[in-house]
């Protein structure tokens, strides 16, 4: 999250306008109010099973900022059909595999288990497909010997903080240019 932030200042198409989280004592809460960002926290634990409810309380805060593309990283929830739709073609992604291997959790270790050359990260959209929508770009790390899963996601990440922010930069001014058309 704090990648994209601070990606996107000087002469980029976005503006972070809302970091919002359903765990009160996320960090990047407190660095996104340090730098002038609006942030919201909605968890999900009072809403129970229900997710839609849950969402609608989301989209509230989106719409109330202003949104015009969502970036998740690092929120856990998978989002519902429905609240997807409302957002359809406007929310990105970024997960810790070459997509469209290893879906879900435990990517690293799953490369690794298969004996994968390499590991990396890939941002998509978000579908109502579990890490299925289209892919936006991708960065391969190399699978060394010897790697623990802890070992290749320190990589990733590097990769990830230099990918995610490159691809919203490029999918802004795309959005841009077909809203001009």
């Amino acid at each position: 999250m704090m990648a994209l932030v601070d990606s996107m200042d000087g002469d980029h198409p976005g503006k972070p306008v809302l970091v919002l989280s359903n765990v009160a004592g996320a960090g990047g809460l407190a660095k996104a109010k340090a730098r002038g960002i609006a942030t919201a926290v909605v968890d999900h634990k009072p809403f129970g099973k229900d997710r839609t409810a849950f969402e609608d309380v989301i989209h509230q805060h989106l719409m109330a900022a202003k949104v015009d593309v969502i970036c998740t990283a690092g929120f856990m929830r998978i989002l519902t059909p429905g609240f997807i739709a409302k957002w359809q073609g406007r929310i990105l992604n970024i997960h810790p595999s070459l997509l469209p291997k290893y879906k879900g959790l435990n990517t690293h270790s799953r490369a690794i288990s298969a004996g994968d050359a390499h590991g990396g990260c890939s941002v998509h959209q978000v579908t109502a497909e579990l890490d299925g929508g289209p892919v936006l770009g991708q960065a391969k790390v190399d699978i060394l010997p010897g790697d623990s899963a802890d070992d290749l996601a320190a990589r990733v990440l590097v990769q990830e903080h230099i990918l995610y922010p490159m691809v919203l930069r490029r999918f802004i001014v795309a959005q841009a240019q077909n809203n001009l058309a």
